[in-house]
């Protein structure tokens, strides 16, 4: 991204996303994309490759949901420090978890990566922490929309 982009999308950020809390969560949940996309790049292993990829992908989706929630949730409560709303409180619980959950996640890649030899179940360990987060996503989206079920 050039730097006349970058300044573009930055202020694209402010506008939707505010310069508080629901930022910093869309933020924290971007960079953890990043941090599991970067350990993909050490990944030697064709097979455990293609597994982290389509996990890494399924990840990726989730990032406009979370956008989608935390610009919602800056409509409803505006935040321009680190207050968190009691009746958003839940939301931003939830988003707080699915950004912790997807650094273990990456954490669990990286493991992976530094496994000698062939790893006899695979990505079955970042599967598993990767569940976690699209649960967590899942529970923001259903917060946000009162707690009612789809």
């Amino acid at each position: 991204m050039g730097f006349f982009s970058a300044a573009r999308q930055g202020r694209r950020d402010d506008a939707e996303l505010g310069k508080g809390l629901w930022r910093r969560a869309h933020d924290r949940f971007h960079r953890g994309l990043d941090r599991f996309h970067q350990v993909l790049e050490g990944v030697e292993d064709d097979q455990l490759y293609a597994e982290l990829v389509e996990i890494a992908n399924e990840l990726a989706a989730l990032l406009q949901r979370v956008r989608a929630v935390c610009m919602e949730a800056q409509r409803r409560a505006p935040s321009d420090g680190l207050d968190i709303p009691a009746s958003l409180a839940d939301v931003h619980r939830s988003l707080s978890k699915a950004g912790n959950s997807l650094a273990t996640t990456a954490e669990a890649a990286a493991m992976l990566r530094l496994a000698v030899g062939p790893v006899p179940v695979g990505a079955a360990s970042v599967r598993r922490r990767a569940e976690a987060v699209f649960q967590q996503v899942d529970d923001a989206e259903r917060q946000l929309r009162g707690g009612k079920l789809p």
